[in-house]
């Protein structure tokens, strides 16, 4: 089974590549993001502890992130592998989903990250913006604020990976399809022996 975190700032590319990285890997992509829409939509008790979180403009405790992930998980047990984007953010989500992949006897082969500089994904995101509908897309200082809070908060869990030497840093600038080709090569490097 082959288990790959990617890994980013917002704006990075994480979503795009994921997308293309699923079909040719035949992994399932495990978005949070999608996620939470998904339970939200349907009204699960999830998506409404979820939703009463969000409301309120609170973070979605770990314990209702990592339930709907463990769900989406189990239901597909015929999985050549996951591809999880936009998770884990912190490390205690990082050792849930490394306790998550135990309990299927598997483990995470490793955490690409995107490596983009903040310039770039400001860029980006302000271009995103005209288009996505997105109002923190279309701020500059929301935008990088979000880039703040990235290496602050959420870098961390690249050290945590990397302290399992399971860690790898692919350069994110570039066109989409050389973008790719710099993470298959990365991942065909992590792809174990019984896959």
């Amino acid at each position: 089974m082959l288990n790959i975190i990617l890994f980013g700032p917002p704006g990075s590319g994480k979503g795009t590549q994921a997308n293309q990285l699923e079909k040719k890997y035949n992994l399932i992509q495990v978005s949070t993001g999608d996620l939470f829409r998904c339970h939200i939509k349907l009204a699960t008790p999830l998506g409404k502890s979820a939703k009463a979180y969000m409301d309120k403009g609170e973070l979605v405790p770990d314990t209702v992130t990592i339930g709907m992930l463990k769900e989406k998980v189990l239901n597909h047990p015929e999985a050549k592998g996951f591809i999880f984007d936009g998770f884990p953010r912190t490390i205690p989500q990082a050792e849930a989903l490394d306790g998550l992949m135990s309990e299927i006897n598997s483990e995470i082969a490793g955490l690409i990250a995107l490596d983009v500089t903040e310039e770039e994904i400001v860029g980006r995101l302000l271009e995103r913006g005209k288009t996505s509908g997105r109002s923190d897309d279309r701020d500059e200082s929301v935008i990088r604020n979000r880039f703040q809070i990235y290496k602050n908060e959420t870098s961390p869990v690249e050290g945590y990976y990397g302290d399992k030497g399971k860690s790898h840093l692919v350069d994110g600038i570039g066109s989409i399809e050389d973008i790719f080709d710099r993470l298959c090569a990365t991942i065909d490097q992590l792809i174990p022996a019984d896959v």
